[in-house]
């Protein structure tokens, strides 16, 4: 029997699973609580009591393995990049990267003459959305989160993202390979094309 609330409707809700999970990923984000330079003050500042995300079901784990979205929060220099990118593996898929600031961007001030800085996050691990500021404000941060929602709303369980990768990483392998086996048959070839011309006998 279905019972009916106050405005008379049924207590039956029909969706597809692809809506629901997606709502459930879109509203219950886990961010990983850590931060490498300044724009990680205006992270902080989002998630105070100013700005409120917990309205947006956003609450910072500290923790890799319980966070599903990583904020790079400032520069990431080389010897950071490695932890950035163990601590982005030790996330349970689906996972997610928000770059923010333009130091994570693409190196920020650092572009020119910053040999110790890497010119972009998105050279070590894949990134969803780039916050832009210098630093960005919390409400561009806000607005990162809502572009971060928008695109989980569009995933579908038939093509997994973590499915994707894997199988775009074993293309590139398996392309790679076959590029090194060409190349060293040219090379064996060219090398029996030589010889054969140092045999040819001089009359």
């Amino acid at each position: 029997m279905i019972t009916l609330d106050k405005t008379g409707e049924g207590g039956v809700v029909i969706t597809k699973l692809d809506d629901l999970l997606n709502w459930a990923r879109l509203t219950s984000l886990f961010p990983m609580g850590f931060g490498l330079a300044c724009c990680a003050i205006e992270m902080m500042g989002a998630y105070a009591s100013g700005y409120d995300l917990d309205r947006f079901g956003i609450i910072p784990r500290a923790s890799p393995r319980q966070s599903d979205v990583m904020i790079v929060a400032g520069t990431v220099t080389f010897k950071m990049a490695d932890r950035v990118r163990r601590l982005y593996e030790q996330m349970p898929e689906p996972r997610y990267v928000i770059s923010m600031g333009s130091c994570s961007n693409c190196g920020g001030p650092y572009w020119e003459h910053g040999y110790h800085v890497v010119k972009g996050v998105d050279r070590i691990i894949p990134v969803d959305v780039y916050v832009p500021g210098c630093p960005p404000r919390p409400e561009a941060l806000i607005g990162g989160f809502l572009r971060l929602q928008e695109i989980i709303r569009k995933e579908t369980i038939r093509a997994p993202r973590a499915v994707q990768q894997i199988m775009a990483k074993r293309m590139n392998k398996e392309g790679m390979i076959k590029d090194e086996s060409e190349m060293k048959n040219m090379e064996a070839n060219r090398d029996q094309s030589e010889g054969d011309v140092r045999q040819i006998p001089i009359a």
